[in-house]
Parts: C-alpha cells; sequence; structure tokens
C-alpha cells in the first residue's frame, strides 16, 4: 500500500489533519459549538465552490470563507434564544450559495463531489504541504494559549474571575475553529467535518477524567479512525468517509455504552 506515493501523501497529510482536529474538538466539545463547526463546515463548502468559481484552490476559497465568518457567526449565535433560527437562516444562504457558484462555475460535477466528501487520496505534494502547515499552525497556536484556553472552556466562570478576557479569547478560537474546519474537510468533505471535530471529543468526554487526557483519548481515536478508514477504503475501493464516519460512531457508541454502564 505505501509503495504509492498517493497513499504516503493520504497518510502523511491525515496524520496531522486528525491529530489538529482531535485537538481542538476537545475546545468544540467543552464550549458547546458543535453547531458552530457545523455552520462553519456549510460555509466552507460555498467557500469552496467560490473558489472553484474564480479559479482559485477550492481549500483557499474554504479558508477564506471560515476565517472571514466564523467570528460573525459565532457572535450570531451566542444567545442560545436566537442560537437555532440563527444558524438555520446562514446554513441556508451558504448551502444555497455553494450550489449557485458550482452551478455557474465551468468545472464538472467531479468537483462538486470532491468538495462536499473529500478528497484526500487524489491530493498533490503541494496540497499535502499546504495541508501540513495550516495544521502545524493551528497546533503552535493551541500550543501557546493551551493553558487560558482550557481554564476558559472548563471554567468559565473561574476564568472570569481571574481576569481571563474571554471575549478575545472567543475570537481567537473561532479563528482557530475555522482553519480546523477547512483542513478537516479535505478528509472527510464539507458534508461531514464535524465528525472529526465531535465525535473524537465526544468520546474523550466519557472516558478522560483531565483536560490532558481528554486531549489524548480524542486525538488518538481521531487517528485510529482516519487511518483505518484509509486502509479499508484502499482494499475496498469504497469512499474512505463512509469508513471514517462508521468508525468514529462506533468508538463514540462504545463509549457512551460504558459510561451508562459506569454510572
Amino acid at each position: 500500500m505505501f509503495a504509492y506515493d498517493f497513499m504516503q501523501n493520504a497518510f502523511f497529510a491525515s496524520t496531522f489533519i486528525a491529530i489538529t482536529t482531535g485537538v481542538v474538538g476537545v475546545f468544540v466539545t467543552a464550549r458547546n459549538m458543535a453547531f458552530l463547526a457545523h455552520t462553519l463546515s456549510e460555509i466552507g463548502f460555498a467557500g469552496a465552490a467560490f473558489g472553484v468559481f474564480i479559479g482559485i484552490p477550492p481549500l483557499d476559497g474554504m479558508l477564506l470563507a471560515t476565517m472571514l465568518s466564523s467570528v460573525t457567526v459565532g457572535r450570531l449565535s451566542v444567545q442560545a434564544s436566537r442560537r437555532e433560527a440563527s444558524i438555520s437562516a446562514v446554513s441556508s444562504l451558504f448551502v444555497g450559495l455553494g450550489i449557485l457558484f458550482l452551478s455557474l462555475s465551468s468545472q464538472s460535477s467531479s468537483y462538486a463531489t470532491t468538495i462536499l466528501f473529500g478528497s484526500i487520496i487524489g491530493i498533490s505534494v503541494q496540497d499535502v504541504w499546504q495541508l501540513v502547515g495550516l495544521a502545524v499552525f493551528v497546533l503552535l497556536t493551541v500550543f501557546l494559549g493551551y493553558r487560558a484556553l482550557a481554564f476558559d472552556s472548563f471554567d468559565p466562570v473561574g476564568a472570569k474571575a481571574q481576569g481571563i478576557k474571554s471575549g478575545w479569547l472567543s475570537i481567537y478560537f473561532l479563528l482557530i475553529l475555522a482553519v480546523s474546519v477547512s483542513i478537516g474537510a479535505q478528509i472527510v468533505g464539507s458534508l461531514l467535518v464535524f465528525i472529526l471535530l465531535t465525535l473524537p471529543s465526544a468520546v474523550a468526554k466519557y472516558l478522560g477524567k483531565t483536560v490532558w487526557q481528554m486531549t489524548l483519548i480524542s486525538v488518538a481515536t481521531a487517528l485510529i479512525g482516519v487511518w483505518a478508514g484509509l486502509y479499508l477504503g484502499y482494499i475496498t475501493n469504497w469512499p474512505v468517509t463512509f469508513f471514517i464516519a462508521t468508525i468514529e460512531f462506533g468508538f463514540y457508541f462504545l463509549a457512551l455504552l460504558y459510561h451508562n454502564v459506569r454510572q
């Protein structure tokens, strides 16, 4: 399997992407932002489609759209009373825009499939290094702000009492989440990127007792799902996304079952 360059590229890039989404996903779950990860994935779809329309790489368009909109959408949905309506409105708008841009572009329908469901096996060496660079950037950023981010995510009242500026920290995290959504979509596509940002961290929430334990469990769960998905996709020629989604769901189901039994 590793005799093929495309499989080497796929495993190399997906390893960094899984680590990134596993780490960021812990804070997504702690901050109750699964809804935002889902919305940003649909915004990313519109951005990628716009990129195809104007002739730039879909990833660049996705990064541009998610980073520009992450703070606005995050602030728009802060209040629980208006969150559902706001998310529905924004999601509907950007899905419609994505479909419009794809229909206006001269590219074939395969581009739509790639954007929606990912195509990690077909990425070039240049794309691999771009993804790895973005992943390393996110990981370094999270590492530098890890203590404050963990404090604000898991104990917002205590963080506020200690003088941590939650407003700026929220903006900082929203931008990190935007980049994570964009690079994670390269594996499972914009339609299902929230899988890697929510299910591994949900497993970690049931099994881990400290933030570091949850981070390690989330990363391990994401890595196993991605690696196994790539391997099964290679030997069966079935979509890699299907295997990743199924494996991550299986981990979540077992963790939930274990948690209920312990309770």
